[in-house]
């Protein structure tokens, strides 16, 4: 009896248009990404290297929303210069009509699959990757940016450097945004259900302390493997952030258990009330880095705790 071919198996994927095309001294050599808006090319240019090129998608030409939202995520690229931010290039617009965005090419690969193969993570390596994250995040906030999108899809991670890139800042806002300046309805919101700020699900407009709640929820899927809710739907998981609080981080998982210290530090960042949260992004991550670093331990940290000192350069001690 012959065996039923998968339908998949005659599927072709058109080959993008783009791919082997020269866009503003940009050669497009392959594409790496894909989302809602735009899509990411790998791409060389004579005197910027290696680099990544954003495209605004054609049936998103003629939306002035979308064209708006793409050239602001240029100019917020450009006010947030940082290390642990990818480096905006140029933006443009060809002749034709394509709006493009070059950024920096970041070595490593997205947090999200690093953390899906690999969490439970170290104490350290967490602690690592928190504080460089924060550290991008309140340099987006001084310049006046709640990133508004903070998930492990938008950081670039390289394993070996344990080296940090934050990205996509797309959907950010800025603090001092007017009623009549916003991109978003009233009634809706932005963002990823899955690390959202409770308080952004009503559509107004949000503070940084909401990206504080988004990086506490990435630091507990790197510490246990999944996320602080268990929801499967996205009207299930409103319904949860809404009204439920976020599963304590010692009930996360069967075998696994933190300091008492560790897990106050996290439930604290993720409360439901911006106000009951830390001061600021950088004051939970020394936080949190803190409670590691003590529960850890002293032996065997390798000098732990003087590698975190280096990692960044504001001030100010954990409360």
């Amino acid at each position: 009896m012959p065996v039923p071919t998968a339908t998949v198996s005659f599927a072709r994927v058109a080959r993008d248009p783009l791919v082997g095309t020269t866009l503003s001294g940009y050669t497009l050599l392959d594409r790496v990404g894909e989302g809602g808006t735009a899509t990411v090319y790998r791409a060389q240019h004579p005197q910027h290297g290696e680099v990544a090129v954003k495209v605004l998608r054609e049936r998103l030409r003629q939306d002035k929303t979308a064209v708006a939202r793409f050239l602001r995520e240029a100019s917020f690229g450009t006010r947030v210069q940082h290390p642990n931010v990818v480096r905006t290039i140029e933006t443009g617009q060809s002749p034709d009509g394509v709006h493009f965005l070059s950024i920096e090419w970041a070595a490593g690969e997205l947090l999200e699959g690093y953390a899906k193969r690999n969490a439970p993570l170290p104490y350290d390596e967490v602690a690592t990757i928190v504080l460089q994250i924060a550290d991008a995040v309140n340099a987006a906030h001084a310049s006046g940016i709640v990133h508004r999108d903070l998930k492990p899809e938008n950081l670039m991670y390289d394993p070996e450097t344990r080296n940090v890139k934050l990205l996509d800042f797309g959907i950010a806002t800025a603090t001092d945004v007017t009623p009549d300046e916003r991109l978003t309805r009233a009634g809706f919101f932005v963002g990823s259900l899955l690390y959202v700020a409770p308080e952004a699900l009503s559509g107004e407009v949000v503070t940084p302390l909401a990206d504080q709640y988004s990086l506490a929820g990435i630091a507990y899927l790197l510490l246990t493997g999944t996320l602080p809710y268990t929801a499967k739907a996205p009207r299930e998981m409103f319904t949860q952030l809404l009204s439920m609080p976020p599963i304590a981080l010692n009930k996360a998982k069967p075998g696994l258990q933190f300091p008492a210290t560790v897990e106050q530090v996290i439930m604290r960042a993720l409360s439901k009330n911006p106000k009951d949260r830390y001061p600021d992004v950088l004051v939970f991550a020394k936080a949190l880095a803190a409670a590691l670093t003590a529960g850890q331990g002293d032996a065997g940290d390798g000098g732990f705790m003087s590698k975190m000192k280096g990692l960044f350069r504001s001030k100010g001690t954990p409360s």
